[in-house]
């Protein structure tokens, strides 16, 4: 094959996603999130029971470690009362048990971050490989209304956002939950009193956290899709850099990204201006309420209702019971950038795709090139017909010539042909079945087809051949090549048919490309033959050439030539004649001119122009 279509205009900017109008549904986002993890279910579970497991373990560790200061205390009172000394044999019981504890708890959290990180990358693969099998299956509708950049920002940005927080933020949410329960139970253990002190810290901070969110979300949704916007912007000009430059649209092109940065700028900042007054205002709420717990504290100390350890041990626990507060909240943050991301992505994944392949679908060894459009009414969109009525019937081994000016219809022919859209009425027959009767992917091996628009990756100029057809040997590469003139070019080059390309195979002239094209539907060897503007991207010289080699090509196979040089297309069997989505006149090149009607105008036109 002659290498994809591009996927529909890049246009001025994306279009069809305003997702930032309203709020965006985080519940519902989080849920669909967890059932598409429902695959990694046994791992996840195993890694948060160690996040759990080891967050128990180092709550414990206040509490032991006051036990060794009351320990030490009671030993040094003995000491001053001459009643004892300090037995350090227990206090070093205790505090190696501290230690073997604390190991423990740092080996689980190991495991934890293992495990999180392996599902968090194939979450992230799996998420990515989804997104990139769904583009193949969607209609060439949707590429007219979305820019590319925009579809590469839901692979890149929007899938990393997503991986970021299962890596980090999962298991937080839940070591710090664990944290806050188990900091409770302790406190209540050492002091009610103290306790219930501490406890009035919690609905003011979840005052705080709740009010925060609730305004900071709708900036973190915005942020998100003006982020796609931006970078859709930034993708097409620079693909378009030549062209932009060449029409002087830099001013244009800088304004328009000015408008999207701005706007990104205003709901970024937004975004973290309240999410960054969130721990400030948690931290003045905590240290009040530690200070009413020191001077409780303190009192009961003198009144012996508690020990000098458990004083220690529930200081601790006060600082440690705030600090899980303090992540949740920042968490809660880094959860609604998620679910903007993870919402974006769900909404690209539940597009509406092309029709499924029919079961069980024709067998694409029936195709024997004959081809007959019967009645064929088609619009892009349902309130603009572009195609009426449109009959035609082509036997195989036919050299059919579509010609007709611009926007008569001529590739929107080919589109419907190749099934890349369907009809809205009549039908499409290729070998006398419906080309819904096939499967999309083994019909187009039928097809081969030479563009204006060339396409070319980055790879040897062997290796862009052998795109035709993968199997196919370096001999019948090198047979190609000479067949398409292309062979002499290749060979002045430095490292011949090693020579890399660059991404845009900037390093050869277009006409080249358009060779190269040719070389690699040669070596496709299609039994039906599509050359939309084969030629008209190199010079007479050229054009001579290429025309020898496809002469020798379209022998015995249906091909269909779309031209607006009707010189190229004098030896067609039947030329039809478009006009406003109508075929206004058939026959060949001299039958057309001896009818004297709109296909002779176009060509008198064309050739007085030409003079």
């Amino acid at each position: 094959m002659a290498g994809p279509m591009r996927h529909g205009p890049m246009g001025h900017g994306p279009a069809g996603m305003h997702g930032g109008d309203k709020a965006a549904d985080f519940s519902g986002t989080m849920k669909k999130l967890l059932k598409y993890m429902n695959r990694y279910l046994p791992v996840l579970i195993l890694s948060l029971v160690c996040a759990v497991a080891g967050t128990a373990f180092s709550i414990l560790g206040p509490k032991i470690l006051g036990n060794a200061t009351t320990k030490l205390f009671e030993g040094l009172m003995a000491m001053i009362a001459g009643t004892g000394g300090i037995d350090f044999d227990a206090l070093a019981q205790i505090l190696l048990f501290l230690g073997g504890l604390y190991l423990f708890s740092a080996l689980l959290t190991y495991v934890q971050g293992w495990l999180m990180a392996g599902i968090a990358t194939k979450v992230s693969y799996t998420m990515r490989t989804d997104i990139s099998r769904k583009i193949d299956r969607l209609p060439m509708s949707y590429f007219d209304k979305v820019s590319h950049g925009e579809v590469l920002s839901r692979i890149t940005n929007d899938v990393d956002s997503v991986t970021q927080t299962l890596n980090q933020s999962l298991s937080q949410v839940v070591t710090q939950v664990t944290l806050l329960l188990g900091v409770l139970i302790m406190m209540l253990s050492i002091s009610p009193w103290m306790t219930l002190i501490a406890l009035c810290i919690l609905p003011v901070c979840l005052f705080i956290v709740m009010n925060v969110i609730r305004r900071s979300q709708k900036f973190f949704r915005s942020q998100q899709e003006y982020l796609g916007h931006v970078n859709g912007h930034v993708e097409e000009m620079f693909g378009a850099h030549v062209v932009v430059t060449a029409f002087n649209g830099q001013e244009d092109s800088i304004r328009t990204f000015h408008e999207m940065n701005d706007k990104l700028y205003h709901s970024a900042w937004k975004s973290q201006f309240l999410s960054g007054m969130m721990m400030p205002l948690m931290n003045f709420a905590s240290n009040l309420g530690y200070v009413a717990i020191c001077v409780l504290g303190g009192f009961l100390a003198l009144n012996q209702a508690i020990t000098v350890g458990d004083i220690q041990a529930f200081i601790q626990y006060v600082r440690q019971f705030t600090q899980p507060i303090n992540q949740l909240a920042n968490i809660s943050n880094q959860l609604q950038l998620t679910a903007a991301a993870a919402e974006r992505v769900f909404l690209f994944l539940d597009e509406p795709e092309e029709s499924p392949d029919p079961s069980p679908a024709v067998d694409p060894e029936s195709v024997d090139g004959s081809v007959q459009f019967a009645h064929v009414n088609f619009g892009y969109v349902p309130d603009k017909t572009i195609i009426h009525d449109f009959s035609a019937t082509i036997q195989p081994g036919t050299k059919v010539a579509i010609v007709g000016p611009t926007g008569a219809g001529k590739t929107t022919i080919v589109k419907l042909l190749m099934r890349f859209y369907d009809v809205n009425e009549g039908a499409v027959l290729l070998s006398g079945y419906d080309v819904r009767q096939f499967a999309r992917g083994e019909m187009r091996d039928a097809f081969g087809m030479v563009l204006q628009d060339t396409w070319l990756y980055n790879d040897t100029i062997r290796e862009n051949i052998r795109f035709g057809r993968l199997t196919a040997t370096d001999e019948e590469v090198l047979q190609a090549a000479k067949a398409a003139q292309v062979d002499h070019f290749v060979r002045t080059l430095p490292h011949g048919y090693d020579t890399v390309l660059n991404e845009d195979a900037s390093n050869i002239s277009q006409g080249q490309k358009q060779l190269l094209t040719i070389a690699r539907t040669i070596l496709s060897d299609p039994k039906i033959l599509i050359l939309d503007e084969a030629t008209s991207s190199v010079d007479t010289r050229t054009e001579v050439a290429i025309q020898q080699a496809m002469d020798h090509l379209t022998q015995g196979r249906t091909s269909f030539i779309i031209a607006h040089r009707l010189s190229t297309i004098r030896n067609a069997d039947v030329i039809l004649v478009m006009k406003d989505g109508d075929i206004v006149e058939t026959g060949t090149h001299q039958q057309l001119l001896d009818q004297k009607g709109f296909y002779a105008n176009l060509h008198n036109s064309q050739f007085a122009t030409t003079a």
